[in-house]
């Protein structure tokens, strides 16, 4: 792990214990990277519940509650299945949060339509999930390190933002 993940993992640490909530991890193409960044810090599991690595479209629905007839219509690697495993993950570890991504690492099963380096990142709670796609391929290794540093800085500015959100609202 780089040292600038090192950081925002260290932060996102912080951010839990102070909330005092949990998060948990769907990962499909990430393989637990998202996971691993999360326990490298000291003292996770006060927050981290646990993982689904849901490397196939069967675990998705079975544990995920990922629909099939949403993976038939749209793939597995779509903003939509990525929101759903959040939420799916939020129900079945009964975190507050969770990250997820689903996509293809490579260097093959691309697509025309969904080519290799195509990653989706979700994070969020069951009520509020954000995404972000990853689109270019640099190599499978390269394309998971990019994945799951992006998962965790996005992870990080949700629960900043949220924070902001709540002092707001503390102030009116």
């Amino acid at each position: 792990m780089d040292f600038e993940s090192k950081i925002i993992s260290r932060e996102v640490s912080q951010l839990l214990w102070e909330k005092e909530k949990t998060v948990g991890t769907a990962e499909s193409c990430t393989g637990g990277r998202i996971a691993e960044a999360i326990i490298s810090v000291p003292g996770a599991s006060k927050y981290f519940k646990g993982g689904i690595i849901s490397y196939t479209n069967e675990v998705k629905e079975h544990l995920l509650a990922v629909s099939h007839e949403l993976i038939e219509e749209k793939t597995a690697v779509c903003e939509e299945v990525a929101v759903a495993m959040v939420k799916g993950a939020c129900a079945t570890l009964a975190t507050d949060y969770a990250i997820a991504a689903t996509g293809i690492a490579g260097p093959t099963g691309g697509s025309k339509d969904v080519p290799v380096g195509t990653i989706w990142i979700a994070c969020g709670t069951p009520q509020i999930v954000k995404t972000f796609k990853v689109e270019e391929d640099h190599g499978r290794d390269i394309n998971l390190a990019i994945a799951t540093s992006k998962a965790m800085s996005m992870f990080w500015e949700f629960l900043k933002e949220e924070g902001e959100d709540i002092e707001a609202e503390e102030t009116k």
